[in-house]
């Protein structure tokens, strides 16, 4: 998709699905920190199992085409995200626009008291399927909050320990 065609997909993507998952976590580093971390694209295979993530466009901010790339097996699954919105150190949004994974996500760092950051990690995905695809949802994707859960713990300790950003 080029020009208008891709804005008009873009647009498309970016209207909330009805696969919606959230995880939270506390990270005991300041925002600024703990959002630089959230930043390093490349950085996330460090966190996210079986994932590699790399930025195909741009310099990982506003505009910049970001492809995750998770491998178990011989399964591998495509994530091709847009960077929508940078507002450091508070958010990060990104429209997934791939084939199979699309919608909204938001990464959001609250400052708390302690020079602690809470983060929350939102996604609204297109449910494939229809009505079928969203009634299914819940019992396909139960692992979904778990996985995401873990994965931003294992964030917060690389962060809370420096090996982040």
């Amino acid at each position: 998709m080029t020009g208008s065609a891709d804005a008009e997909g873009l647009r498309e993507a970016a209207q909330p699905g009805a696969g919606e998952v959230t995880a939270t976590v506390i990270v005991n580093a300041p925002a600024e920190r703990v959002f630089a971390g959230l930043l390093a694209w490349e950085r996330q295979s460090d966190w996210i199992p079986f994932t590699t993530v790399r930025v195909v466009e741009g310099d990982g901010g506003e505009g910049s085409l970001v492809e995750a790339v998770t491998s178990l097996g011989p399964a591998v699954l495509r994530d091709e995200m847009r960077v929508v919105r940078v507002d450091a150190p508070y958010e990060i949004g990104v429209v997934h626009c791939g084939r199979l994974l699309r919608g909204p996500g938001v990464l959001r760092c609250t400052p708390i008291e302690g020079g602690r950051t809470q983060v929350v990690w939102h996604e609204w995905f297109h449910v494939p399927g229809g009505a079928a695809g969203r009634v299914a949802w819940p019992v396909l994707w139960p692992g979904s909050k778990v996985s995401l859960t873990q994965a931003l713990r294992k964030f917060g300790r690389l962060v809370e320990q420096g090996r982040l950003p």
